[in-house]
């Protein structure tokens, strides 16, 4: 029906080309920032997840460098540790040399000055080992030394923690360096100033046993701490693996396949160019109606 009121055509032609624009404007967004979700209009439920992901990986990026600092912890007060077997050692040759029938009185007071020594720096290092300004062994306030132990935030979720519990190890390490010398203080650090009687006076022969339980008290603490920094090793392992496969979901969410998506833009101009040129011809149909009157 031809009508100068209504042209039916026309109102089609400017519907597509609205659509056509629509679509054209969304595929130009996608490419110009590489992600196929630019707005909660683009994909509500794929937003929401892809959030929800983003959120997860974020945390995991933080329970990531949480175990990392917690093995450095741990590695630090495996070290002290360390040297504390080392001046141990170093105790129990003492022992073992002013308990031979040929040292002299003299000999064993010598040994003993360098023997009270090493009891010091046994008490400086439980005493005051620190991490970031926190005491780790301290047998007073040591963060590993607390019946409850320390908790690690391992994960994402509030769930995802690991408990570290050596109070018993470091009661035991505790006991046993207290029987090596009158000089160890773990708590305070050197206090003692007068000359132990641990090489004089006969006592040399039992010291070397004390020595040898001390060391291997030592030992157990070590043993529990590398324990556990192979298990935060694998927790950080895990969490790697799983925090590169939620970024890559995020991804499969998220990103422009810009093969596809250039393929609808060029589809998408062609249609514009196709509906203008249609627009102007159906605009061109009210003058038929004009030469009907003539």
């Amino acid at each position: 029906m031809l009508s100068l009121h209504t042209n039916s055509a026309s109102l089609a032609a400017e519907n597509a080309i609205t659509q056509t624009q629509m679509s054209l404007s969304t595929s130009q967004t996608r490419l110009s920032t590489g992600l196929r979700i630019n707005s909660s209009q683009d994909d509500a439920a794929g937003l929401q997840i892809a959030t929800r992901l983003k959120a997860q990986t974020s945390g995991m990026a933080v329970a990531m460098r949480n175990t990392q600092n917690s093995i450095s912890m741990m590695q630090t007060a495996d070290g002290a540790l360390q040297e504390t077997t080392n001046i141990l050692s170093r105790m129990k040759d003492l022992a073992t040399q002013a308990a031979d029938g040929s040292s002299t009185a003299t000999d064993q007071t010598a040994m003993q000055a360098e023997y009270d020594t090493l009891g010091d720096q046994l008490g400086n290092i439980i005493a005051n080992t620190t991490f970031g300004g926190t005491k780790l062994l301290n047998t007073g306030t040591g963060t590993f030394v607390g019946a409850t132990g320390v908790t690690f935030q391992v994960g994402s979720s509030s769930a995802e923690t690991m408990n570290v519990n050596l109070s018993t190890q470091m009661v035991a390490l505790d006991t046993a360096l207290t029987g090596t010398s009158v000089h160890y203080n773990g708590t305070t650090g050197p206090t003692v100033t007068t000359a132990g009687t641990e090489l004089t006076g006969g006592g040399a022969n039992a010291e070397i046993n004390t020595l040898s339980s001390a060391i291997d008290a030592v030992s157990t603490v070590r043993s529990a701490f590398g324990a556990n920094e192979n298990s935060l090793d694998h927790v950080y392992n895990n969490l790697q693996n799983i925090s590169t496969n939620t970024q890559a979901a995020t991804g499969r969410l998220e990103d422009t396949d810009f093969a596809a998506e250039s393929s609808n833009m060029t589809s998408n101009q062609m249609l514009l160019q196709a509906g203008t040129a249609m627009l102007k011809q159906s605009n061109s149909i009210s003058s038929l109606v004009i030469s009907l009157l003539q």
